[in-house]
């Protein structure tokens, strides 16, 4: 996730043009936006960050399918913006775009309040993050820095008006259809255009996508993504091309979605084995992942609780020190297996679904 896959055209089965525009979202962290022409519609799914140099990837971009389609493209021409998921990587860059043309903005309705009312809710989740380091047992000092670096990510982005919502016009938006598929983020969808279907960060080639607690945001969390991810293959026509949100695309689902779900119960195995005895969250992400640095330290504490409120959920765990929380105010959460004992995780069932 940290290469960038550099400019690529596409072509559709009736002539749509899709370009992929690599972005630097952060330093050294790269995100792949889409420009797509389809009839009158001149679409950019996602945005980048909105950092600077995000932005002049963006201009870039438009001066190369400029060049590529032998006709100046400027950003005040695009008709639309359509975002796969409220992710500051991907949405960031609405405070630019919307400065420099009138293109409709389009979201999920669960992604709304993260990009309309941005100031708000990064005040709510702060709140919440601030209760579920405290709960895992990160020391003071730490739980600061973490918080500190959550909200310096989201620093370049101010709210933006959303123009319409998908559940509102029928999943759909001109020749684009959208599958809501909460998990990674509430208001993550996939969308399709002809024989392409772009999946944000929904699957990616060579990494299980990021997870975290749906205690701290509704739904998120590692059923709603495992339910989504069966959800999604069910409605991908097999062997067409999926564009993922960072990486290269996505050339066979079933094997991609088949690794992600074994990726997801070794894990969930791990923490089982780990957990035989009583230990906090922080102790546990320490022996899954050892000692992290920077923002990913926080990422891989949301990670590691989405598996601990999933097995939880599943009456797998159970919460060994309630009486000490009672009497002394205590907050940090000792998590062992019930009874003791590791038994192998159930490999969570997959669902059959019919689109229609």
């Amino acid at each position: 996730m940290n290469k960038p896959q550099g400019f690529q055209k596409y072509t559709t089965s009736v002539g749509s043009l899709i370009f992929r525009l690599p972005l630097e979202a952060f330093p050294k962290f790269w995100v792949n936006t889409y420009l797509i022409k389809s009839g009158e519609y001149l679409v950019l799914i996602d945005t980048g960050s909105g950092s600077d140099i995000s932005n002049n990837g963006i201009l870039n971009g438009f001066g190369r399918v400029s060049a590529e389609i032998g006709k100046e493209i400027k950003v005040k021409d695009l008709t639309h913006i359509l975002l796969t998921h409220g992710h500051i990587d991907h949405m960031g860059g609405l405070v630019f775009l919307k400065e420099n043309s009138k293109a409709l903005i389009g979201v999920h309705e669960l992604d709304v309040q993260t990009i309309a009312h941005h100031e708000e809710r990064l005040s709510l989740i702060s709140l919440r993050l601030n209760q579920f380091l405290l709960e895992a047992g990160i020391e003071p000092d730490e739980r600061t820095r973490l918080l500190q670096l959550y909200k310096f990510t989201k620093a370049f982005f101010h709210s933006v008006p959303v123009d319409f919502t998908f559940e509102q016009e029928n999943m759909q938006c001109g020749p684009f259809r959208m599958l809501h598929l909460p998990g990674h983020c509430p208001g993550q969808v996939a969308i399709q255009l002809d024989d392409f279907y772009f999946c944000g960060d929904h699957v990616l080639s060579d990494i299980t996508p990021h997870q975290s607690p749906e205690g701290l945001i509704p739904y998120l969390g590692v059923g709603h993504y495992l339910d989504s991810l069966e959800k999604f293959k069910a409605w991908v026509d097999h062997g067409k091309l999926v564009l993922s949100g960072h990486d290269i695309p996505i050339m066979d689902l079933e094997a991609r979605t088949t690794a992600i779900r074994k990726a997801i119960n070794t894990r969930l195995n791990q923490c089982m084995d780990f957990l035989c005895e009583p230990h906090s969250l922080a102790d546990l992400t320490f022996h899954l992942y050892g000692r992290i640095a920077g923002y990913n330290a926080m990422l891989v504490l949301e990670k590691t609780g989405a598996y601990v409120e999933y097995l939880y959920q599943h009456g797998l765990l159970e919460i060994t020190n309630v009486n000490e929380l009672e009497d002394t105010k205590q907050t940090i959460l000792k998590y062992c297996c019930v009874n003791g004992k590791s038994n192998s995780v159930i490999f969570p069932k997959e669902k059959a679904y019919v689109l229609v």
